[in-house]
This record gives structure tokens, sequence and C-alpha cells, in this order.
């Protein structure tokens, strides 16, 4: 008599698939709220304070949470070397606070749009960087996303100069500051981020940079500037909370489930929402010259980011 055989019904396909959907719904909700930052400041601006304020303001709601996260990480991870902690200042410093403090400066004097594109020009400073610096080759499919990418640029920027020349080119470089400052956090969180881990990594470096926000204000600014009306805390705290806790945990999680590459490309939605959300709550008008920029420019980050 012999033995019925069962075949081993296949893996079922449903969980991986609700992990990818899953994890591109959170990598373009992250995305769309990290590039709202941009219209939280111009509302702020409205309140008549500078971007020294704001960013401390921003800081101060966001830093408890890091602060936290940090403290975690600091009891059951391993101790960190004294060059460690060095290059985590250098870090702070250089990607969270000189970037976020270029940007915002930038936004007293660009739309959201162009200042949205301007910063999803990073990766390619990154490639720019590493062939300056690290010799790095670069293929022709990249020097044609570069291209297309700084075509899109040109356009926008074109564009918003009819509005106002000087202003526009003042805080286009600011904000180009901004995108090659963060560039240069990028190429040098690489073997950190395999030692010490990415959540390790990012909460101490923006402990750093809220530390130095916070500094500065004290510093160039009275304690008075510290009392604002009430949609001053209304607007900073969406500006901690909103956009910048939650995109920074959402993008950590999306990586995970559907990894960097993929995350990445979810991530072009962000000029997208910044350019609708600014017409749609600040007024900014969306231009076809505006749309062709924008589909320029995601169009190459897209080729940067097909290409092994």
């Amino acid at each position: 008599m012999s033995k019925s055989v069962t075949t081993p019904a296949p893996p079922s396909s449903a969980a991986p698939s609700a992990t990818v959907a899953s994890g591109l719904a959170i990598a373009i909700i992250g995305a769309i709220l990290f590039s709202t930052k941009a219209v939280v400041a111009k509302l702020l601006y409205r309140y008549h304070i500078d971007a020294v304020t704001l960013i401390a303001f921003r800081m101060l709601f966001s830093v408890p949470v890091f602060a936290a996260v940090a403290i975690w990480q600091m009891r059951i991870g391993p101790p960190l070397s004294n060059s460690d902690r060095w290059r985590l200042i250098g870090l702070g410093l250089v990607g969270y606070y000189l970037s976020s403090f270029l940007d915002f400066l930038g936004l007293q004097y660009i739309s959201v749009g162009l200042e949205r594109l301007i910063l999803f020009l990073t990766p390619t400073f990154v490639l720019l960087v590493t062939a300056l610096v690290f010799k790095r080759r670069i293929g022709r499919i990249e020097w044609a996303a570069l291209a297309v990418s700084y075509c899109g640029i040109f356009l926008v920027f074109a564009h918003d100069l009819a509005g106002g020349a000087g202003s526009t080119v003042i805080g286009s470089l600011f904000v180009l500051g901004s995108a090659i400052s963060y560039a240069i956090y990028l190429l040098f969180t690489g073997e950190m981020v395999k030692r010490i881990g990415s959540l390790r990594l990012v909460a101490y470096a923006m402990c750093v940079s809220s530390a130095a926000c916070i500094f500065q204000f004290f510093l160039l600014r009275p304690a008075s500037l510290l009392i604002q009306p009430a949609p001053v805390y209304w607007l900073s705290l969406v500006n901690g909370v909103l956009c910048t806790i939650l995109p920074v945990f959402m993008t950590m999680i999306a990586v995970q489930r559907i990894g960097a590459t993929t995350a990445s490309q979810a991530g072009m939605i962000g000029p997208v929402s910044t350019l609708f959300l600014g017409a749609l709550i600040l007024g900014e008008p969306i231009t076809a010259i505006q749309l062709a920029g924008t589909a320029l420019v995601i169009g190459g980050i897209y080729m940067l980011s097909k290409k092994k």
C-alpha cells in the first residue's frame, strides 16, 4: 500500500506584495511630508520671523524625539570611539544644520517649486563630488542624466527670474549651497551607517544639528523672540513633527521594506507635490514652463537612479 504524498502549497505572494505596497505608500507619504516643509516655511515667514528663528523653533519641537531615540540607541548599541564622535559632530553640522539653514534662507527669496527642484538635484552633486574628489569616471548615461536635469533647472530658474532677478539669484544660491552640503553629508555617511546603523546616525546627527540651531538663535537673537503669535507655534509644531520627524523615520521604514533605489524613485513625487501645494496653499502660479522643467529634472534623476 503506497503512502500518499502531500504536495506543499506554494508560498503565498500576498505578504511580499503587501510589504512592497505598504513600503511604497510610506515612501510617497514621507516624500510629500518632507517637501511640505517649504510651504510651511513660507507660511511662517508671513509672521515676519527670519530663518534663524524659524529653524530654532523647528528644532525645539523635534529635538525631544531625536534625543529620546539617541539615548535609547546609546544604551543598546556599542560605545562610540572618539573619532566617531567627532565625525558625527561634523556630519550633523554639515548635513542637517548647514543644509537646513541655507535651505530656509533661500526660501525667503524663491518659490517653493524652484527650491524643491534645486534640492532634488542632490544626487547629481553626489556624483560630481565623487568624480572630482574620488576620481570616479562618469559614464555617458550619467552625463546625459546631468544634462537633462540641469536643463530643467535652467528652465524654471529663467522663468522665475522674471519675478525678480536679484532675489531669485540669491535664493537659488542659498538652496544650491544647501543641496551641496547635504550631498557631502551623504558621501561621508556610508561607512558610518554600516558601522553604527542609520537610525543611530540620524538621531545623533539631528541632536547635533538641533543644538547648533538653538545655540545660534540665542547667540544672534534676543530671547524675547521666543514669544510669538499662536499660529507660529502651531506651524512650527507641524514643521518639527510632520515635516521633520515623521519623514525621517518613514523613509527608513520604506528603505527597509522596498530598498533604497525604489524608495528614492518613489520620492520623486516630492517636487510635483510641492509645486501643487504651493499653488493650492500659497497661490504660487503653475505654468507650462515650470511643469516642463519639473519633468526634465525628475527624468534626469530617474535616469541616474536606474544606472547601476
